[in-house]
């Protein structure tokens, strides 16, 4: 088994997603190939190494600088004709999810989208494990004879690939495969919201719903988030009501998110919702609907108004944690 994996980086940094991948990639056993590409990667590229990768093919050109779909999907298409992998892992991130679907139209081959789980038989099929009808239903997805087979993979669905500095390994150097004057997108800037706990990254995540009634409401389940050392989210009928943008969203059409820890906050629980946060490894419920089918998903439930027990919560985490 030869899998590929794309390590997706941001200024210079790895996400997290990409340390995941090259676990994955490490438990299908057999050659761990990682693609690097951007500008001023070389730390990046000896992180791979230490982290399990047999090769690391690197593009390090200022056209790759960031992220633009054209030139990374060239780039990476010259790379699977090197390397020849039998599978392709990206992380599904949204840079993720729309290079994976460019780069599987141009190899054209299969892609299986957000997976939970991987495995490989005998014969190096690779086994794809993900969710269906609003994560109601697990879909193992088997590939034809085209190679390479490609797969997104879920954040923290996969436990990130553990470091060891003595690992020998070898760096290839590929040159990028579009020059400037060929790329038609240009990114101009890049306009970061300062202190802001990443909400696919986050190992906590605090939602609020409908039932904070307001932009004021979602202060106190702010308050919680920032206490704990979380991510803030929301449901979508606080977003559609205009008291939190859309990047806050989790849910079918927003955000998934696998914490292991999720509180929710006055959110009834509809399956566009779970689909988004289901997978979360504890989840605390907070309702004043003792009805309410968050609490059908949920490892504990507070039958309780929201500006009571929230604020009540924040007071007591603070204290224990000396906050």
């Amino acid at each position: 088994m030869n899998t590929l994996v794309w390590l997706e980086q941001f200024r210079g940094v790895a996400r997290a997603i990409s340390w995941e991948a090259l676990g994955a990639a490490r438990h299908l056993g057999g050659k761990v190939v990682a693609a690097i590409l951007g500008s001023g990667v070389e730390k990046v590229a000896q992180e791979a190494i230490a982290r399990g990768a047999d090769t690391v093919y690197l593009a390090d050109d200022p056209t790759l600088a960031a992220y633009r779909t054209d030139p990374y999907v060239a780039t990476l298409k010259s790379i699977v004709a090197q390397a020849k992998p039998d599978a392709f892992l990206i992380g599904a991130t949204a840079r993720g999810r729309d290079l994976a679907a460019a780069l599987a139209a141009e190899l054209d081959t299969g892609l299986a989208a957000d997976c939970l789980d991987l495995s490989v038989d005998g014969s190096g099929a690779l086994h794809a494990t993900r969710p269906v009808y609003a994560g109601n239903l697990l879909a193992t997805i088997t590939f034809s004879e085209k190679r390479p087979q490609m797969a997104t993979l879920r954040a923290r669905a996969f436990p990130a690939a553990e470091a060891d500095a003595n690992r020998p390994s070898e760096i290839v150097r590929v040159p990028a495969a579009l020059p400037e004057d060929q790329i038609g997108v240009k990114v101009l800037e890049f306009q970061a919201e300062e202190g802001k706990v990443s909400l696919a990254d986050a190992r906590i995540v605090v939602s609020g719903g409908r039932a904070v009634r307001g932009p004021e409401g979602f202060a106190l389940v702010r308050e919680l988030a920032e206490v704990l050392g979380g991510a803030l989210g929301a449901s979508r009928a606080a977003v559609d009501a205009g008291w939190i943008p859309y990047a806050y969203q989790v849910g079918q059409t927003g955000r998934t998110v696998r914490p292991d820890l999720y509180i929710a906050c006055g959110i009834s629980g509809a399956v566009q919702h779970l689909a988004g946060m289901g997978s979360a490894k504890v989840i605390v419920a907070i309702n004043k609907d003792a009805d309410a089918p968050i609490f059908k998903v949920a490892k504990y439930g507070i039958v309780g108004d929201i500006f009571e027990v929230v604020p009540a919560l924040t007071a007591e985490f603070k204290k224990r944690l000396g906050k």
